[in-house]
């Protein structure tokens, strides 16, 4: 055993305690335990979060993953029967090998104290270094399932801190080990007397693999229910010990909104040259004219310049015979001589005026009086009125854009229409500060996928892979930089990890490392489906969440993981500083995989870029505003059907009439055929997702309801 002392953390899961910390009495009961090992443990470290998935997540993977990592994390509630009972379940994600007999342990003991300890859910395993134990929240019952492992737990904490040290550890044998830690075989914490247990702590069995762009007309459905089902593990272990439920909660929409905006970086500011390269851009700064337009005294007509007086007393009429001067056009010249009493001068529209010039009469106000003796060019002007007034027809300087006036705010998008770029060059910015776009590198996963211009005949199981080219497609239609990932195999041992790892290094598709990678297929419950193990025990990242409540794209996994550059400048005795990358992971299916990167993927995107993110609804029967699509009222041409338990984003054509001036939606989805998402034709049309509540039978024909807009209204009858 090592030298050292272990350090324990306990975590008290409670809504109550969380807001009245002094309700507590769980910690100090725990910490007693600790005091009587003697000096094997420190003093534990607590804390209360509230029973919350991502609360006890984040404060379990702040004590596994950072440099402080503790040896021992005890969660105490959370672990029964009660809808709000969520321990076990944010605990499972989280663990990378299981402890069940921890688990028969302390259901062992607690079952020779009373029967209701089979209403116990406790979890047990290893993450990185760190063991995990989840204990009920009574006190007394937490108490005792510890007192029932404390005297093993140095011995598992040791083995779970250094591996190496596992062959000096049982040099002695099973007796040594026990006497070491005061125990004997006959100890209730190795009894056999407690039965066979089923870990009911995964839920919601998911149905198909997603890789498959399957094409049966019935919805599947289970006939088990997850109590029927036996113990579930690694799905890295091989199909006959992979999961048979999803471990990870399912998250409402906005709630995965959130989650995607929290772990979203800030966006990065670069300077950039002003040119047609900046489209889609967002100011990181505001931006003031270092030129005044127009710069100096201009016309707006063709004509004449003249010294026009403020009266008719106050100096010479412009009416009457005026001999031309001279001659000015807008372009670039000398320097323009003032006028003479007496005399005009010809002028172009945008020419400057001559220094004393203040007027310019229009040239459909003069007649020709008389020709040079060539017969070229104008002698003499009539000018037919002597209503000309000072600063009539001109453009004085800084009327249109002020020196040092604001023309630009902070977060102003620069759009294709050509208005900010135009800005810009005339007042002769030449760079601006933006927020730079994100990298987004395209990865499919299959052993079934082919390259969409394949000439080869397809055989087998094989499909095209139509998700790469159609995510590709839309987000270069965003203004995102986008890298091809290419398609990562199933089978080879290590081939979608170093796909993974080869696309944030940009090694191999790309120079340039991406800043999000979006993967689809591999996340469902397939033996193939390696995403979620391979980014959390070969990547070291996080999965923020694995399943969202919404119809398609159930399946859809959010997580960052970790990253640091390689081949930096930056001197060799500096530490580096770690960068984090998303990856999103969308199902296989078509149609769920572009419903998704609409949902979830843009948003991300437009914080990446400094795009202001509004606050998402916590309403369930109103879809989040932060999804970066337009979101619009639509007026149904025919009944929708509901999905009784997840939001459904069907995919329609929104039109406007033009008789009533309203929008109208229509589903893409074939009579008798529908809308499963692996029907590629629901969204070659679509140009909206319209959100529809769960509930029982259907949206009527005529119902208002919400739509997030894809593409353009089309036009209708």
């Amino acid at each position: 055993m090592a030298t050292n002392t272990l350090r324990p953390a306990i975590l008290v899961v409670s809504d109550t305690a969380s807001q009245d910390p002094s309700s507590d009495r769980v910690s100090d009961t725990l910490g007693a335990v600790f005091s009587t090992q003697g000096p094997t443990w420190q003093q534990p470290i607590t804390k209360i979060v509230p029973d919350n998935a991502l609360d006890i997540q984040r404060a379990v993977c702040d004590w596994t993953d950072g440099p402080n990592w503790v040896n021992l994390i005890l969660l105490s509630g959370g672990t029964g029967f009660a809808v709000k009972d969520i321990t076990p379940e944010a605990v499972s994600p989280l663990i990378h090998r299981q402890a069940p007999g921890l688990v028969h342990g302390m259901l062992a003991a607690s079952l020779k104290v009373t029967p209701f300890a089979m209403m116990s859910r406790p979890v047990a395993g290893v993450r990185d270094k760190t063991l995990i134990i989840t204990l009920p929240g009574s006190p007394k019952g937490a108490k005792e399932n510890l007192d029932a492992i404390i005297k093993l737990l140095p011995h598992a904490c040791t083995q779970a801190a250094d591996v190496t040290s596992s062959r000096a550890l049982h040099a002695g044998g099973i007796k040594k080990l026990e006497a070491d830690a005061g125990i004997s075989s006959a100890s209730p914490q190795t009894s056999s007397q407690a039965g066979h247990i089923h870990d009911h702590s995964h839920h919601h069995h998911s149905h198909d693999h997603h890789h498959h762009h399957g094409h049966g007309h019935v919805v599947p459905k289970a006939h088990t229910a997850p109590s029927e089902r036996p113990q579930s593990n690694d799905p890295n272990a091989g199909p006959n010990r992979r999961y048979r439920e999803s471990p990870y909660p399912m998250l409402p929409v906005d709630e995965a909104l959130k989650v995607i905006s929290q772990y979203t970086p800030d966006p990065v500011i670069i300077e950039a040259p002003v040119s047609t390269a900046l489209v889609g851009s967002i100011l990181a700064e505001d931006v003031y004219a270092g030129e005044a337009v127009p710069a100096y005294r201009a016309s707006i007509v063709d004509g004449y310049a003249v010294i026009a007086s403020e009266s008719p007393d106050s100096g010479p009429s412009t009416k009457g015979i005026f001999p031309v001067a001279s001659i000015t056009h807008a372009n670039p010249g000398g320097t323009l001589a003032p006028l003479e009493p007496g005399t005009i001068a010809r002028i172009t529209t945008g020419a400057p005026l001559p220094p004393n010039a203040n007027a310019v009469v229009m040239v459909e106000d003069t007649v020709l009086a008389s020709s040079t003796p060539d017969g070229q060019e104008e002698a003499t002007i009539e000018i037919l009125t002597a209503d000309i007034k000072p600063l009539e027809n001109v453009r004085e300087p800084g009327s249109d854009i002020a020196l040092g006036s604001r023309i630009l705010q902070k977060g102003d998008l620069i759009t294709s229409v050509g208005g900010e770029i135009g800005l810009l060059a005339a007042t002769g910015t030449p760079t601006v500060k933006v927020y730079k776009k994100p990298c987004v590198g395209v990865l499919s996963t299959g052993d079934e996928l082919v390259e969409h211009n394949d000439p080869s005949k397809l055989h087998g199981g094989q499909i095209r892979d139509s998700n790469r080219p159609s995510l590709l497609s839309c987000l270069s239609s965003w203004g995102f930089p986008t890298v091809d990932l290419g398609i990562a195999r199933d089978t080879p041992v290590g081939e979608l990890e170093r796909s993974l790892r080869n696309a944030l290094r940009g090694v191999g598709h790309s120079t340039t490392s991406v800043d999000v990678i979006i993967t689809t297929g591999g996340v469902s419950m397939g033996e193939l489906d390696l995403l979620k193990p391979t980014i959390e025990r070969s990547l070291g990242g996080t999965i923020h969440f694995g399943r969202v409540s919404m119809k398609p794209g159930k399946p859809t996994t959010f997580a960052t993981v970790p990253f640091k550059p390689s081949g930096s400048s930056s001197p060799s005795n500096v530490q580096q500083e770690r960068q984090t990358k998303l990856i999103f992971s969308l199902p296989g299916n078509p149609a769920s995989a572009l419903v998704t990167l609409n949902l979830f993927v843009l948003p991300s995107l437009h914080k990446f870029m400094g795009m202001a993110q509004k606050h998402p609804t916590t309403d369930v029967s109103t879809p989040p505003v932060a999804l970066g699509l337009p979101l619009i009222a639509v007026c149904l041409t025919h009944g929708f059907p509901r999905d009784s338990k997840r939001t459904d984003y069907h995919r329609a054509v929104v039109t406007a009439s033009r008789t009533d001036g309203r929008l109208y939606a229509s589903s893409t989805g074939l009579e008798g055929v529908g809308q499963r998402s692996s029907r590629v034709g629901s969204l070659a049309s679509a140009n909206a997702l319209v959100v529809i509540s769960p509930g029982v039978g259907k949206l009527e024909k005529g119902m208002l309801v919400q739509a997030l807009m894809m593409g353009a209204v089309v036009p209708g009858e």
